[in-house]
């Protein structure tokens, strides 16, 4: 059997889908480059904005395409859209063969695919099964769900409670990756702190950095998303002290105002929000900080806006990923708060805040014109290589490397997004 796997959304998804194909090529399935080849198609969706959803929606329609073309192929669908009611998905989509739930590899069987081997239990099988290194970097999920519960966030219903994975667990995929060539890990959560909460002994993420740091051959560790009140200074104290460890922060903060953050039942204020960045640039100066932002929350009022809008502008992140609001299915928010900021004024603040952004970050990356950073090669194109500082910022340059070397640049040129430069010392 032939297999193709369309991706959306996150990292965790990309995870999972790693995950995912290793296991099939494991049972002897191979990878079909073009889906017009598959037998079997996979949709693995992200429901976390309404764009993300229509993405996978349009691809569904691609596979229901070629599944009239050749009415033997098989489509599932994976990932946040689907939840434990199927009843709406199956009469949008009747033409899929089976759905499954984030990392509910097993349920994929019900499409047909089998070749386990014998006596051993889909379960266990798919908790032996780790991704193949598709390059330099990976990324390694370390705890899975999440218990916040924000009022406008889907995860907690697609992807359950806080679950970690141990300690060795973790460990022997980081080795097996660091086998097939991969450099570079970013441990994943969706809140990254609570890792360890759940396992005997309560490591935590401190814990699995300073394990992970002896891993021979690993060069970087890197790791999101961080939740702002389960920063402690342990996990601070971690990246700084551990060589491997990048020093580069996502930290959402989703709201400037306090009323607003209430409403998201995020936990914090925006007082207490600043208080951590402070601590972290105290701690480790050279920080890199990136943040999530949603404008046009329900009720959010032009006031309420600019008070998100000056503490962006007060914090100078790194990175601000922005997106407008939009309602997900069975959240807090969409059963009881009103949509009520209109549509143009969600796009005129996520312009606003993406100028803001462009300025910040085109002001933050020309001051480090003049500087050698350390960068991990990772990709190729045209002659040119590019890869990321350990602040996680792109930069592009010539010569003649490897993916997973490890080189000094020093920058030449710098806009918002990226960097340029010249290697001016040896590959590591």
């Amino acid at each position: 059997m032939r297999y193709h796997i369309w991706t959306f959304g996150c990292q965790m998804n990309k995870a999972d889908s790693a995950k995912l194909a290793a296991g099939l090529d494991r049972l002897g399935h191979e990878v079909a480059v073009s889906p017009e080849d598959a037998d079997l198609l996979v949709v693995n969706t992200c429901a976390v904005r309404e764009h993300a959803e229509q993405r996978a929606a349009n691809r569904l329609v691609e596979a229901k395409r070629l599944k009239a073309k050749n009415t033997a192929v098989k489509i599932v669908l994976t990932g946040c859209m689907v939840g434990p009611q199927l009843d709406d998905l199956r009469r949008r989509f009747p033409y899929v063969d089976a759905f499954a739930m984030p990392q509910a590899f097993a349920d994929i069987a019900a499409a047909g695919i089998d070749g386990l081997p014998e006596g051993c239990a889909p379960s266990q099988f798919w908790d032996g099964v780790f991704p193949f290194a598709g390059g330099p970097t990976a990324f390694v999920p370390v705890v899975y769900g999440c218990n916040k519960f924000c009022t406008y966030c889907i995860v907690p219903y697609r992807r359950g409670r806080e679950r970690s994975r141990s300690i060795e667990e973790v460990r022997a995929e980081g080795r097996h990756l660091v086998d097939g060539g991969v450099r570079e890990v970013t441990l994943l959560g969706q809140s990254v702190e609570a890792y360890g909460r759940d396992l005997p002994d309560s490591p935590d993420l401190a814990d699995l950095m300073r394990d992970l740091h002896a891993v021979e051959g690993l060069m970087r560790i890197r790791f999101l998303t961080s939740y702002p009140t389960d920063i402690t200074d342990r996990i601070v104290d971690a990246v700084a002290g551990l060589p491997k460890v990048c020093e580069s922060f996502s930290l959402p903060l989703q709201s400037g105002d306090d009323a607003i953050l209430t409403r998201m039942r995020r936990g914090y204020t925006a007082d207490e929000y600043e208080a951590v960045v402070d601590r972290i640039r105290r701690r480790i100066p050279d920080a890199s900080i990136s943040t999530d932002v949603i404008v046009g929350f329900c009720g959010e009022s032009d006031a309420q806006f600019q008070r998100t809008y000056d503490l962006l502008d007060r914090l100078r992140f790194d990175k601000v990923h922005v997106a407008a609001y939009s309602p997900r299915p069975v959240t807090v928010a969409a059963r009881r708060l009103e949509d009520d900021v209109p549509a143009a004024t969600k796009h005129a603040r996520l312009q606003a805040v993406e100028a803001l952004q462009r300025r910040i970050a085109g002001e933050t990356n020309a001051a480090l014109v003049g500087r050698i950073e350390e960068v991990l090669v990772e990709a190729e194109d045209k002659g040119r290589w590019s890869g990321r500082t350990r602040g996680d910022k792109l930069v592009h340059f010539g010569g003649d490397f490897h993916p997973g070397d490890l080189v000094r640049v020093r920058i030449e040129r710098a806009g918002p997004w990226s960097l340029s430069g010249s290697v001016c010392s040896g590959v590591g």
